[in-house]
């Protein structure tokens, strides 16, 4: 398993350091003559056809060629993706006596395969024990560092990767880089090392994987068609485009570019599984995500953002509990996993936590200027209530998400706190998400706009339409109480009414009582023309429905002054 391969996990234990996987079989019966020997087909990264080469070469029963056989064929399948069975192969292989002294480096590739199965700290033990110090056991010994949180270890080669001249060291430093969000650092060692060396097309993809985790999806793309121009059956390069489809269009386009690739079980068949639940917005998140959860680092947290949608906190929160975050996304995520499990639970301590990760994203020099920080930072001050603030950040990128109803809601409700109705009126109105639109506070904020926009009676009819239950009872006073506020005192009159008939307590009365008097006043006084509202008998039948002594004096009184409302 010697190679001249960076080992560069961008996706987890899929992604192979050089992105390769073995051609179809129409592809290889299209590349006439057949590849003549065991070096062709590697050549060619036709691995299969290698693995199939060597299957039938042991055939021959040649004891002197079998360890010949055994390591190449541990080599095609670590390089198709199967480490399990690669492991297994050098793990024969070491046990043989014969061996033991010939083959010095087969620790340092049992270790390899470890590391791609997520067994790190067997690896590292093994490594301790090794005496040797190639550069393939420094990168390993790079990577694990990061794995196990060894910062000091992680600090020691990462100098001497850094003042190394090898292209192989060059590549697995800008991989660490790519894995720690230092996305324009790993770009610059990509492109010093490109310079060099043009004709290492696969850079162009760690370079689009760069552009991509920057959001530069158009950038990315095109410096992957670099890349499938001459690879065109590379599946790390379909995947990624269709990655790169999902965010400029959407999923059923994504799906399109993999659908050739999504079913034939060959190298990435895992990372390929996780993204099809993806671009299908989470169909098969419970089928496919647990088994992934120690393959795909994303599994983990695409799975917390499935239960989040689904309403199930405490799961989301279970997932993310043990979740050291390192990187922007795995920060944002455990902020908003807190944030709902604070509010759900009227947790301070929750809440604490989540405005720390989210503001540590949002002010970090890094994050402070892109998309997801200001987001960040938003979401911050949200929950700080400092609604001036919030509006600050949204409007530097709101030319983003002008059709997003998840931004216009959040938008809408800082816009609301801070008194700008009309134009929280007409963000809640372009919403057509229903899961949105049926939640309480949708309603009561919707409710109040419609109130201080002038237009009570669409209030009113935000409340007619819900069930009644205690929400309900909240939206009534609501609109009772802010109706009242701004003289709107025909639909806080109605609104006080049927909360008298609820619960006939005094303060209702004299809601009620007032805002009759408010009706009464406004035709008096010419106020309420051009508005709709009711005249004398309705409210005079208001008065009626009250079992309040008082009603029967002023319907008295409004009788005895009947001809001052005309």
């Amino acid at each position: 398993m010697k190679s001249r391969d960076s080992i560069i996990l961008s996706r987890g234990k899929t992604d192979s350091a050089s992105s390769r996987h073995a051609p179809s079989g129409g592809q290889m019966q299209r590349k006439a003559p057949a590849p003549a020997s065991l070096e062709d087909f590697i050549i060619k990264r036709d691995y299969t056809g290698a693995r199939a080469f060597l299957e039938y070469a042991n055939e021959e029963d040649n004891e002197s060629k079998q360890r010949h056989i055994d390591q190449w064929t541990a080599y095609c399948n670590f390089h198709l993706g199967d480490y399990q069975q690669a492991l297994e192969q050098y793990r024969t292989i070491k046990s043989s006596a014969q061996t033991d002294n010939n083959l010095p480096d087969l620790d340092l590739n049992v270790a390899v395969c470890m590391f791609y199965l997520g067994l790190y700290e067997e690896a590292q033990q093994l490594m301790e024990n090794n005496p040797h110090t190639m550069e393939l056991k420094q990168r390993l010994l790079f990577h694990l560092a990061h794995k196990l949180s060894n910062e000091e270890q992680w600090h020691q080669f990462h100098e001497v990767l850094q003042d190394s001249p090898s292209v192989e060291q060059q590549l697995s430093l800008a991989s660490m880089h790519y894995m720690r969000a230092h996305y324009q650092e790993a770009i610059d060692v990509y492109k010093r090392v490109l310079v060099d060396n043009k004709d290492f097309l696969a850079i162009n993809v760690y370079l689009a994987l760069c552009f991509y985790k920057l959001d530069y999806y158009d950038m990315s793309q095109e410096v992957l068609d670099v890349y499938l121009s001459q690879h065109g059956d590379s599946t790390i390069a379909i995947n990624l485009k269709a990655c790169n489809r999902f965010r400029l269009f959407n999923g059923r386009v994504a799906e399109q570019e993999i659908k050739n690739i999504a079913d034939n079980g060959t190298f990435g068949a895992d990372l390929i599984r996780h993204n099809l639940v993806v671009f299908r917005n989470g169909e098969g998140a419970l089928r496919v995500f647990p088994s992934l959860l120690n393959i795909v680092p994303e599994a983990r947290l695409n799975l917390a953002i499935y239960y989040l949608k689904q309403g199930d906190i405490q799961e989301a929160h279970a997932l993310m509990k043990e979740v050291q975050p390192t990187v922007p996304h795995e920060y944002i995520l455990k902020g908003v996993v807190h944030a709902a499990l604070g509010q759900q639970l009227g947790s301070k301590e929750h809440i604490k936590t989540a405005q720390q990760n989210l503001h540590l994203v949002g002010s970090s020099a890094t994050e402070c200027d892109t998309i997801p920080g200001r987001q960040s930072m938003a979401s911050a001050f949200f929950l700080y209530e400092q609604f001036e603030e919030v509006l600050v950040y949204m409007n530097s990128i709101r030319s983003y998400f002008v059709n997003d109803d998840v931004f216009n809601y959040n938008f809408a409700q800082a816009k609301c706190a801070t008194g700008y109705y009309k134009e929280a009126e007409d963000l809640l109105v372009q919403i057509t998400d229903m899961d949105i639109k049926n939640q309480h506070t949708y309603c009561m904020i919707l409710a109040k706009c419609h109130i201080h926009s002038g237009h009570p009676e669409l209030a009113w009819n935000v409340f007619i339409t819900r069930d009644t239950n205690a929400e309900a009872f909240l939206l009534l006073q609501l609109i009772a109480n802010e109706c009242y506020k701004c003289e709107e005192f025909w639909v806080a009159a109605k609104a006080f009414d049927m909360l008298e008939k609820l619960d006939p307590s005094p303060e209702n009365w004299e809601g009620k009582r007032g805002a009759c008097a408010g009706v009464l006043y406004a035709m008096v006084t010419k106020a309420h023309r051009g508005r709709p509202g009711g005249g004398i008998s309705e409210v005079i039948g208001l008065l009626r429905e009250s079992s309040n002594a008082q009603a029967e004096l002023m319907i008295k009184t409004i009788r005895k002054h009947i001809n001052t409302f005309k």
